[in-house]
């Protein structure tokens, strides 16, 4: 009697394991393609630190998606977003544009549409001189 419930509890282990598996996915950025744009603002540390933290928050809140490109925005476009820095009581802004792939989940919660791309979709991140950046925003602006 011990030895079929010691097998039932090793069963009902493998497939609570089995579940977890299948439905929770993590962003997939495994296959990211990181573009490198010169700027008179930020150095490419700057830059590669910016896209390290957007890429974290991918992977972590964007289940069921597969990020394809990320990149900073460019100097001139950038200096649009200088509000989102002052609203944060930050000094910089730096902001960073992405594709990805969504799978036929939609999304964590079903709020991107499936089985689509995502194009130009922005990541917005701020700072003060000397910090580390924050990730205030993302989406299309």
């Amino acid at each position: 009697m011990k030895k079929i419930l010691i097998g039932v509890i090793i069963i009902f282990i493998i497939m609570l394991v089995t579940i977890a598996v299948i439905f929770y996915k993590n962003g997939d950025i495994s296959n990211v393609n990181i573009i490198l744009k010169e700027s008179e603002i930020y150095s490419n540390e700057d830059i590669n630190s910016a896209v390290d933290i957007a890429l974290k928050y991918f992977k972590k809140n964007f289940k069921g998606c597969s990020l394809l490109e990320i990149g900073y925005i460019g100097d001139e476009i950038n200096n649009n977003y200088i509000n989102y820095a002052k609203i944060n009581n930050k000094e910089e802004v730096i902001v960073l544009t992405s594709s990805f792939n969504v799978d036929s989940s939609g999304g964590e919660n079903g709020e991107l549409n499936p089985n689509s791309k995502y194009d130009d979709w922005n990541w917005i991140l701020v700072r003060n001189e000397n910090e580390n950046w924050e990730h205030v925003d993302h989406g299309y602006y």
